[in-house]
């Protein structure tokens, strides 16, 4: 899960957020590779605007001068693939299998490094140029010489053909799913590396294929590549693994004389010597680890101890910092995902009753300090959210599934009903017994019954109890309608190991749209996507047109026409009512002891602030050996 404007256990730490945002510069647009011959460029975006020219020195948000040294701490923030926030026991998070440390993208080197200050802008590390062809289907990168993996041995072509043959073959599904429009890589020598796409592929595929770590083909040649394991593996990127201890730590120690440290995309960057992350079963016990220094770094995702336990000493005497940053991106989609591969959650009018049954403004005022706003759209806080009647361009994206979605799509798009804050809407919870009740679901001496006679039940499924106190006036909600719920609390391998096989009714999740949203899509609401163990479609959302309009989002032309189709599709979504929407915070909250520092602007899409990744340590606070428990 990645997270930023969580209110408990959940929020941006449940998704790698990608995209980001460009202003206040000079736009170069890149020749039309559709009318001419194949081009050759020093970056890639999807609608061919880059922010920087070729002999740009730095991005213009980072500080070129920060010093190295130091120790930055935390406990992870945001996960990918099969990566947990409590526990890890294996140091390949690339694959399904096992639970993989958090960081280690730090050991390894992608193709490019994607600009935190545009939106989907991408320039080059391993490679240094690439070449586009007339139709965009083949896709040359010329690598550096200078590439080298941490043993001193060359980085070829060779290695990274066999990394992206490898992923898309024995990767985790996510990989596997985001790489299908690949056809072949290719090593004609050791410096170039050809990448050759499927026609109609994802418009934002070759942008993550460039973004994918760089292994060694002589290590994988003596080891499976698709086995968890704790031996570390080899990198080439601006760390490598140092110290740990599975299940509670990881170290990673830069790489003093890195290959990569002195190009334009790495200016500013990863300036701390030892990046190490904690790991906690419980976030209450994290919180105390904070408190007494065991980290030093801490985004705080839970409104009330924002508001009520940051007042201990070292707050009081300035030596831990409190700050606020905004997060313009695409806050994404937060909720309770229902699991719609279960008989009992089929009928949308039984999934609607489960929305009413939730009481966001009590639970907001009562539990979360009246601090977020609720969630409506897979695309919030971004303008690709649908609003109002659909206007002409919509409607006709969507006039062809009349009569295959709801009606409702053709109208102002769905929003989940505000409660009067009671938390025992009786409105709301008549709403939502008379939708069970045309479902099929009726009460028999207090218990609601499906259609097939069994007694309605619900298991929330958790790995965590931070987000215990918000399922407890909704359960009691759910049971005013004779729905019999409970929590089931897993540890945070079995969780991972049930979500993965799809045995769940409902969990809590978060993720994030990119600012220029894509392929990725597929791997969210497809329906292929809902039959795939270890899938990001939670919901098992399977609508031939949610299908198409994911294909019209991949296909557009310019991003007018990418707006148009997300808002279009955004309408069939809400439409479906696959989850029971939660809440969102534009802001990042910080607490960090202080000893760091960071540029006074952070990137408006970088999908986070940039922490660890261009802060760095100020002065001697740092560096002495008691900062690390």
């Amino acid at each position: 899960m990645t997270k930023a404007s969580r209110a408990t256990a959940l929020s941006r730490r449940h998704v790698l957020v990608l995209g980001a945002g460009a202003f206040g510069a000079s736009v170069i647009r890149l020749p039309d590779a559709t009318a001419q011959a194949a081009q050759s460029f020093h970056g890639l975006s999807i609608f061919g605007d880059l922010k920087y020219p070729a002999d740009f020195q730095n991005f213009d948000y980072v500080n070129p001068k920060a010093p190295k040294g130091g120790v930055f701490s935390s406990i992870p923030s945001s996960r990918a693939y099969n990566q947990s926030f409590q526990t890890f026991n294996s140091l390949n998070s690339y694959i399904l299998k096992g639970d993989g440390a958090a960081g280690m993208g730090l050991t390894f080197s992608p193709l490019m490094i994607r600009a935190g200050d545009e939106p989907d802008a991408m320039y080059g590390l391993v490679a240094k140029s690439i070449t586009v062809s007339a139709d965009k289907l083949v896709y040359s990168f010329a690598l550096r010489p200078e590439a080298r993996f941490h043993d001193g041995s060359k980085l070829t072509a060779h290695d990274v053909a066999f990394s992206l043959n490898t992923l898309k073959a024995k990767g985790h599904p996510i990989i596997q799913q985001q790489m299908r429009d690949v056809i072949k890589a290719e090593a004609p020598d050791d410096a170039t590396v050809v990448v050759t796409f499927a026609a109609k592929r994802g418009r934002d595929v070759p942008l993550y294929v460039a973004s994918l770590p760089i292994f060694s083909r002589a290590y994988y040649e003596k080891r499976p590549f698709e086995e968890s394991t704790l031996e570390i593996p080899l990198g080439c990127g601006p760390y490598k693994v140092g110290r740990f201890e599975a299940g509670r730590y990881i170290e990673f120690d830069r790489v003093k004389d890195w290959w990569g440290a002195d190009l334009p995309v790495s200016r500013g960057h990863n300036n701390f010597d030892t990046i190490r992350y904690e790991f906690y079963r419980d976030r209450e016990v994290a919180f105390e680890g904070f408190t007494g220094r065991n980290y030093l770094y801490r985004e705080e995702f839970t409104a009330r101890v924002w508001n009520t336990r940051y007042d201990f000493p070292a707050i009081k005497d300035g030596r831990v910092k409190r700050e606020t940053l905004p997060d313009e991106t695409p806050s994404g989609a937060q909720g309770w995902f229902i699991n719609t591969r279960r008989e009992k959650f089929k009928d949308s009018r039984v999934r609607e009753a489960l929305i009413n049954a939730f009481d966001f403004e009590w639970t907001n005022k009562t539990i979360m300090y009246g601090a977020y706003a609720r969630t409506h759209s897979p695309f919030q806080n971004s303008d690709l959210m649908a609003s109002g009647s659909p206007p002409p361009e919509e409607m006709k994206l969507l006039e062809p599934f009349r009569g295959k979605v709801p009606d409702g799509v053709f109208a102002a798009p769905y929003t989940p009903p505000a409660s009067d804050g009671s938390g025992q809407d009786r409105a709301l919870l008549r709403k939502a017994s008379q939708l069970l009740q045309d479902a099929g679901c009726p009460i028999k001496d207090g218990k609601r019954l499906l259609p097939n006679g069994d007694v309605f039940r619900i298991e929330f499924l958790l790995d965590e109890p931070t987000f215990q106190p918000h399922h407890a006036p909704y359960i009691k909600n759910l049971g005013t309608l004779g729905i019999d719920a409970s929590v089931r609390m897993v540890d945070p391998v079995q969780y991972r190991s049930r979500v993965d096989d799809f045995d769940f009714d409902m969990t809590p999740q978060r993720f994030s749209m990119a600012s220029t949203p894509g392929d990725g899509l597929r791997s969210y609401f497809s329906s292929q996507a809902a039959a795939i163990k270890g899938t990001q479609n939670l919901a098992g959302i399977a609508d031939p047109a949610l299908d198409s309009l994911i294909e019209q989002i991949i296909a557009a032309d310019t991003r007018d026409e990418l707006k148009i189709a997300c808002r279009a599709f955004d309408r069939v979504f809400r439409a479906g009512r696959y989850w029971v929407p939660h809440w969102y915070s534009a802001s990042h909250r910080l607490a960090y002891w202080d000893v760091f520092a960071h540029p006074p602007n952070i990137p408006r899409f970088m999908g986070g602030v940039g922490v660890p990744d261009f802060w760095w340590s100020v002065g001697e606070k740092a560096s002495r050996p008691e900062q690390v428990k």
